[in-house]
């Protein structure tokens, strides 16, 4: 059986390539199926997210040619550019890859958790489907264990490696509890959006969204349950926030320090965090000064990112070691099922060769032929039999002068060698 891992992700192929060959969850039975009957492919499994599409496959001669014919075919796509752009591992590296990538190595953002989820609900899938058999169920279990280890005994997803996370993650040790926090988020673009969505799984309950836009504020506080401000509004509802966090593409500030400081008298001088990851800055650099303001620049927050991803870098070497372990492990395992196969095959073509020479004797016994004969004729004929594959495997091996494996046959016979007789 070949094992392959075969696709595309952020570090091979562009975004416009990777939107053509993405799987919606509704497509992935038929393609699974499509899969195994368009490759001969006998266990399988697709991954699809928004930075990578890969097939777990395994079947007799599989090759990576025909998975990305396949693949093209599908997505109505090109197969010569999905060549160019994909990567192929096979057998070890293979399992070595798909426990790679469920530990978050292989991700656009090292160690990032959400990748073990899409996996485990990829393997839910194609379980579903019926194109899961022994090895790939051993494999993915094997593949999740080694993920839980990771996140559990390595410090892989414990620091923020995004300005957006880190942002959250300074205010949650300035304030004890984010959710009593009023929290005044300050544009609307992507690195907002993120940190809108930090702080609602941190159990946020006040949370505003200001833009110059409303409809871009309420497309990210809707989903939510935010509120929404115009620019506008801010010198009113500032005095209220607890925390403010401004990302715009503004020219000139939108925070000027004779406003935070007014907001802070109103306060009665509670303190305010506030966190400017705008370029040019969204807040001024004096409100700094102010006895009650903490203010952070993006330039703070990406020096946290970099400090950060050493300690994330020092962890993926002690998850690539796990993964070591866990993929030799499985190694074992299948090289155990092997043996257990080839012993069932020998067992039962012994069982046939001897039911059909008992059979023959026991016709010419009723055929009244002599019994001591028969006995005779079925001893020899069985001993025949038996020694035939042992006896042309030695001859072999003698002249082609394979010492090795004319050692491993006498151990297998149960025959004594010329340098133990000797002795």
């Amino acid at each position: 059986m070949t094992l392959i891992a075969f696709g595309i992700n952020h570090k091979t192929a562009p975004v416009e390539l990777r939107e053509k060959v993405a799987f919606s969850p509704d497509a992935m039975v038929e393609a699974l199926k499509s899969l195994a009957l368009n490759t001969g492919a006998d266990e399988s499994v697709i991954v699809s997210t928004c930075n990578r599409t890969e097939i777990y496959a395994q079947a007799e001669n599989l090759t990576g040619a025909a998975l990305t014919k396949w693949l093209a075919e599908f997505h109505q796509a090109k197969a010569d550019e999905l060549g160019l752009n994909s990567y192929i591992y096979q057998q070890d590296d293979a399992i070595k890859h798909i426990m790679r990538v469920a530990c978050g190595l292989d991700s656009l953002i090292l160690g990032e958790p959400q990748i073990l989820g899409q996996v485990k609900q990829a393997f839910v899938s194609a379980k579903d489907s019926g194109v899961i058999k022994s090895d790939f169920e051993r494999l993915f279990q094997q593949t999740f264990s080694v993920a839980k280890r990771v996140r559990s005994e390595t410090d892989i997803g414990s620091n923020a490696v995004s300005v957006a996370y880190a942002s959250v993650q300074l205010a949650k040790h300035i304030f004890s509890s984010l959710k009593k926090s009023n929290v005044l988020l300050i544009g609307a673009g992507e690195t907002i959006e993120l940190v809108a969505k930090h702080m609602h799984e941190q159990g946020v309950e006040s949370l505003s969204v200001a833009n110059r836009t409303l409809a871009r504020a309420e497309a990210i506080a809707k989903p939510l349950g935010a509120s929404t401000l115009t620019l506008t509004q801010i010198p009113h509802h500032l005095k209220d926030a607890d925390i403010v966090i401004s990302s715009t593409a503004s020219q000139l500030p939108i925070l000027g320090k004779g406003l935070v400081e007014r907001a802070l008298k109103d306060r009665r001088h509670k303190p305010m965090f506030l966190v400017d990851l705008a370029v040019p800055r969204d807040i001024e650099a004096e409100v700094g000064e102010l006895d009650d303001a903490y203010l952070y620049t993006v330039d703070d927050l990406q020096q946290i990112v970099e400090k950060n991803l050493e300690s994330r870098q020092h962890a993926a070497l002690q998850a690539e070691q796990m993964i070591d372990q866990q993929a030799q492990q499985y190694l074992q395992w299948r090289q155990g099922q092997t043996s257990i196969d080839v012993l069932r095959d020998f067992r039962q073509q012994s069982e046939n060769q001897r039911d059909t020479l008992v059979a023959k004797a026991l016709n010419q016994l009723a055929d009244g032929k002599e019994a001591e004969q028969v006995i005779k004729e079925l001893a020899n004929k069985l001993t025949n039999s038996l020694i035939h594959a042992p006896t042309k495997a030695l001859k072999k091996a003698a002249m082609q002068q394979d010492n090795k494996n004319m050692s491993l046959l006498q151990d297998a016979l149960g025959l004594a060698r010329a340098s133990d007789s000797s002795k």
